[in-house]
């Protein structure tokens, strides 16, 4: 059975993830769009640089077309962000894009986009899915010949670049950034990303040094997660060539990581309160910030000293997408280091987001380890971790059930204030510190996620979320 988790569909390739399922899950999305009529307005297809990508791009490609839907597919594998802004330029129903985002090499996933760029509302995602599952069960999928399909029209080849490197110049400063001195290390962890910094930002005074920038569907060394444990190859990188910041995009290129000029992570939620920050008192913007409940309380004290309103939801950006369009907020995000800003796509954009860091950066005259002190300074210290528990799946049910069970009166010592059972079990403390357990929906994990004054206290928390759980 094809379920769709979070963001979309992702299976082990071979396993689950074969070409008949995703066939499925294209005869599922046809038959969403006739049903809702937006058949004629056509599709978006893109697809990352994982193993067979543009093979499994081809195959929905090849469904659509035999259910009378017009295609562009994309001539080359693009970022998630650049696929959704596709969608926005060629004014079509949505995007399928394949790509299994920061899992490991051996998964892939099919993702649908609706008419805005961002991800699919829960409802239409459930539809897709119940319709994918039928046309397995029935054997009722179409299929045209992609040689048929291209020479019939259906089937339309398009360059995904062009268009958003055009809404790029419109929103970052990139001259400024161009001419600036900087020595930038980006490590594309083998993703969709490549090559995108050094083609935006040529020309200039600028250097860019890019790394794990070629195609390589088993990854290496590394899971394109652009979190701490995966960038010591760039924290080294970044040391060794006195650069002034490292920058890492995921396996789809929607999250960012940030490395500062010592080699040392800033986690994704001080990038997230700093890019923050920079609307606020650097672009002099002002607008909403929406954040889901893994994220951090330094942007709630942002908000409360620039008089801005912040919003809460559920984790995945597509919880988030739809607030930031409903209160035109100025930013959103979630921990997971995706951030999507107002004037472009509701949708995470790593690209984007570096880019902006890079101003920041420019604006400010400020490397990032003072960029992070300068936002202590406002908000005090906030630190952030994340523990990852596989587990299988007859695991679940009796982890589910400790947890719905237990009473929890106290973490590390610190009184429980309120309890949040919105998604997972949140803890918020008596000392303005949190504790989250919550199943992945990409995953077969329990994420125990822990935010508190300083790292000491972090891994008591850590180490509490440990012990509910019994492990």
């Amino acid at each position: 059975m094809i379920k769709f988790g979070t963001d979309g569909w992702r299976a082990v390739i071979a396993e689950d993830f074969t070409f008949d399922n995703v066939r499925a899950c294209a005869q599922g999305t046809a038959d969403y769009l006739d049903e809702a009529g937006f058949a004629g307005l056509g599709l978006v297809i893109g697809y990352d640089t994982r193993f067979a990508s543009e093979d499994f791009a081809a195959a929905v490609a090849e469904v659509l077309a035999a259910n009378n839907i017009r295609v562009h597919l994309c001539s080359q594998a693009a970022p998630t962000p650049v696929i959704s802004y596709l969608v926005t330029a060629t004014k079509s129903a949505g995007a399928v894009i394949i790509t299994a985002s920061h899992n490991p090499g051996k998964w892939n996933g099919f993702k649908y986009k609706d008419s805005t760029g961002a991800s699919a509302p829960t409802e239409i995602v459930a539809t897709i899915e119940e319709n994918a599952n039928q046309a397995l069960a029935s054997c009722s999928v179409k299929r045209m010949a992609l040689s048929e399909g291209l020479k019939s029209g259906f089937i339309a080849y398009i360059d995904p670049v062009e268009a958003y490197f055009q809404q790029i110049e419109r929103l970052v400063d990139l001259e400024a950034i161009r001419r600036s001195s900087l020595k930038v290390i980006v490590d594309s962890m083998y993703g969709a990303g490549m090559g995108y910094f050094k083609k935006l930002l040529h020309g200039g005074k600028i250097q860019i040094m890019e790394i794990n920038g070629e195609r390589n569907p088993c990854f290496p060394d590394v899971q394109p997660e652009p979190i701490a444990k995966n960038l010591a190859k760039l924290s080294g990188t970044v040391r060794e060539q006195k650069a002034s910041v490292g920058i890492a995009n995921d396996g789809d290129a929607d999250r960012i990581g940030i490395v500062d000029e010592n080699g040392e992570f800033l986690n994704q939620l001080q990038v997230f309160a700093l890019l923050t920050l920079y609307f606020l008192e650097v672009r002099k913007e002002r607008g909403a910030i929406v954040k889901t409940l893994t994220d951090t309380n330094m942007l709630d004290m942002l908000g409360e000293e620039y008089g801005v309103p912040v919003y809460e939801t559920p984790v995945g950006f597509k919880y988030v997408a739809p607030v930031m369009k409903e209160k035109d907020a100025m930013i959103g995000g979630e921990e997971s280091g995706g951030y999507g800003f107002r004037g472009h796509v509701p949708e995470r954009d790593g690209i984007l987001a570096g880019l902006y860091f890079l101003d920041l950066m420019i604006k400010t005259g400020k490397t990032p380890s003072q960029l992070l002190d300068y936002l202590f300074s406002k908000v005090g210290p906030h630190f952030y971790d994340r523990i990852d528990v596989h587990i299988t799946p007859e695991q679940k049910q009796p982890f589910a059930d400790r947890l719905a069970k237990g009473k929890v009166e106290s973490v590390a010592g610190i009184k429980v204030k309120k309890l949040d059972t919105r998604d997972g079990y949140k803890y918020c403390l008596a000392d303005n510190s949190w504790l989250l357990i919550r199943f992945s929906g990409t995953e077969p994990l329990i994420r125990i996620y822990a935010e508190a004054q300083s790292q000491k206290q972090i891994q008591k928390l850590l180490d509490g979320g440990q012990k509910i759980l019994g492990i």
